[in-house]
């Protein structure tokens, strides 16, 4: 896959840093007493993410738990290949890649398990990335 410039910086200056473990669960109601991490209301219900202990204190299973990564770098929603690139990486080492993009970060929810291995690669994909840029 041919990868412009703009994508070549943007993945160059990429930085995963790890963060909690968080549930996804899906709900009829977001319950009152928890702050979500995300809401998404669709035309079944509404998908929480939550963290952890929070799921926890409402009683929502948490048998299965994503670690999250937060993915800093240079670049905008109206960035190309971004998102994309980081899922073909995951998929082709077997990484649950379950991605939430923001205007200033983006997130990503790994196997809680696979969490070290995840920001290893992504950072390793920094490091590949400042080597695309041109020399100036």
């Amino acid at each position: 896959m041919a990868q412009s410039p703009d994508l070549d910086y943007a993945l160059s200056t990429l930085k995963a840093t790890p963060g909690d473990e968080y549930v996804f669960a899906h709900l009829d109601h977001v319950p009152s007493g928890i702050d979500p991490f995300a809401v998404i209301h669709d035309d079944d219900g509404y998908t929480i993410v939550v963290e952890k202990s929070q799921a926890q204190s409402i009683g929502l299973d948490v048998s299965k738990t994503y670690a999250q990564v937060i993915l800093g770098l240079d670049a905008n929603l109206d960035s190309i290949g971004i998102t994309a690139t980081i899922a073909q990486l995951m998929t082709a080492r077997s990484i649950v890649a379950n991605i939430i993009t923001c205007v200033h970060h983006d997130h990503l929810f790994v196997q809680a398990d696979r969490a070290n291995e995840a920001v290893a690669t992504l950072t390793d994909l920094a490091k590949n990335a400042q080597g695309w840029l041109p020399r100036g």
